[in-house]
């Protein structure tokens, strides 16, 4: 009787609520496109913005490249105060500092076992001072990474050009890297040969920069120093990241991620515009750094106290090197106190107020997205996905498709100013093209166009009072993803 009862209660059921079906599961991920970043890429994206701090024997010289018979005596600012330097960069946003530990002139600010001139030679502190300690110490104090940067180039050493200078560089590497790490960014600049003091002879030395230092060595032997995956080097060509081509501060528009190695070498007819603009599905991924001075020069100078980048200046830069998917590292140098100027402080905190006021208010956190079409139909890549504030979700199309179109109801009518884009990159960099429409007076008008998205994209749009946004992706290399879309 038990069982009979059982047997129609479910039969009740079944009549009453219907028989019970699974959900379809999502159709499968796009497959990824082209070459792919790292972690420690993405780590090193999602940081945005990093000082650069020039520091040496030029500040006191007033030159940007000492000749390498600069005296270390010379070196002695009176106020010194590494806390100082990272309460400013701190508070205007910096995730990590580069700190020149070596520029052209061979002055180190460490006190080696391999080189007198350093500033164990020098009066500041009565030569016990070690300015690379106390600037890491700082950093990591104040939250922020530390990195370096060894310029390849000395005009101080008498074996500049033969084997032993390389075999000395080396040892400074290790030096840092054993003594100051982890080094999250490690920085290798193209500056080589020229004329310079060299120990005493005055000349001009030429060494061939793609074989004088056997830089796969020279890499490995950093990897091996530091095996830790999240460290970046730097350099024109990578490995990990690649210089922007210029010091204006800006990244191009195309700005591709991807860029093939064996295109960059000194000489190579307009190298510039290849580092800024990379190369769409290129076989390594290897991002640009926009690095820029606050100042004219990298180093202080008195005369430039008054020629100090705006706020506005600098909140320009931050559209064309962040807003296009780049890093900015900026350089912020101490005077010859020590400390950083009032002029770039205050600079610095209204640069600072200027972003976050902006980027204050996503107008659309409340809205509702709606794409033309999305990934086998199915939510899990819809347009609802760009504004889940989920870096991990993305809308995602067909694979037969390579544009798309996403609708973004802002509910009631809002002032925009500019629309924020990311790709989803862990599957690759694909879209070339897209445009931004809004609705005015019950017709579609276009306010801003764009290439490449990448990380991120902010872009400026003619300011327009609307309730409905349309994003259009209008160019792809492969079916098109989008994580985020938001509107300011």
């Amino acid at each position: 009787m038990t069982r009979l009862y059982a047997l129609l209660t479910a039969g009740l059921l079944v009549a009453l609520i219907g028989p019970q079906s699974c959900a379809p599961p999502p159709p499968a991920p796009p497959e990824p496109y082209g070459a792919l970043p790292t972690q420690a890429q993405l780590e090193w994206l999602g940081m945005e913005t990093n000082a650069f701090i020039h520091f040496t024997t030029n500040t006191f010289t007033n030159l940007e490249w000492g000749f390498g018979d600069e005296q270390p005596e010379i070196f002695n600012p009176t106020d010194l105060n590494t806390d100082q330097w990272m309460d400013v960069l701190s508070g205007a946003g910096f995730k990590g500092v580069v700190l020149t530990g070596k520029h052209h002139d061979g002055f180190v600010l460490w006190p080696s076992e391999y080189t007198d001139h350093s500033v164990e030679e020098s009066p500041w502190m009565n030569g016990e001072g070690d300015l690379v300690k106390m600037v890491e110490e700082s950093a990591r104090s104040h939250g922020m990474k530390f990195g370096i940067y060894l310029s390849p180039w000395d005009r101080n050493r008498a074996d500049y050009g033969d084997s032993s200078y390389v075999a000395y560089y080396r040892n400074q590497l290790t030096e840092v890297f054993e003594n100051y790490g982890p080094i999250f960014e490690m920085w290798f600049d193209g500056a080589n040969g020229g004329d310079g003091y060299y120990g005493g002879a005055n000349e001009t030395r030429a060494i061939n920069g793609r074989y004088y230092y056997d830089w796969p060595t020279t890499l490995g032997m950093v990897r091996e120093l530091q095996p830790d995956p999240s460290t970046i080097i730097f350099s024109d060509a990578g490995p990990d990241i690649r210089w922007v081509g210029n010091e204006r501060g800006y990244v191009g528009d195309p700005n591709w991620n991807t860029i093939d190695t064996d295109t960059i070498y000194a000489g190579k007819a307009g190298i510039e515009e290849l580092l800024n603009h990379g190369t769409p599905g290129a076989k390594s991924f290897i991002p640009a750094e926009v690095d820029v001075s606050i100042r004219p020069g990298w180093f202080y100078h008195p005369e430039e106290d008054d020629r100090v980048k705006t706020a506005e200046e600098l909140f320009e830069i931050y559209l064309t090197s962040v807003g296009r998917g780049s890093v900015l590292l900026l350089n912020v140098p101490p005077d010859r106190r020590g400390l950083i100027h009032e002029n770039d402080v205050a600079s610095l905190r209204r640069w600072r107020q200027l972003i976050d006021s902006t980027f204050a208010t996503d107008l659309a956190a409340d809205a509702v997205a709606n794409a033309d079409h999305y990934r086998g139909n199915h939510e899990d890549f819809s347009a609802a996905m760009l504004l889940d504030n989920d870096p991990e979700t993305y809308w995602a199309t067909d694979d037969s498709a390579t544009i798309g179109r996403i609708t973004v109801n802002l509910l009631e009518p809002k002032s925009i100013a500019y629309v924020h884009l990311q790709e989803y990159l862990p599957l690759g960099q694909r879209i070339a093209g897209f445009r931004v429409l809004a609705n005015v007076g019950g017709r579609m008008k276009e306010i801003g166009s764009g290439q490449t998205v990448g990380y991120q994209r902010i872009l400026p749009v003619e300011r327009t009072t609307t309730s409905e946004v349309i994003v259009e992706i209008t160019e792809a290399l492969a079916p098109p993803t989008l994580s985020r879309l938001s509107i300011y």
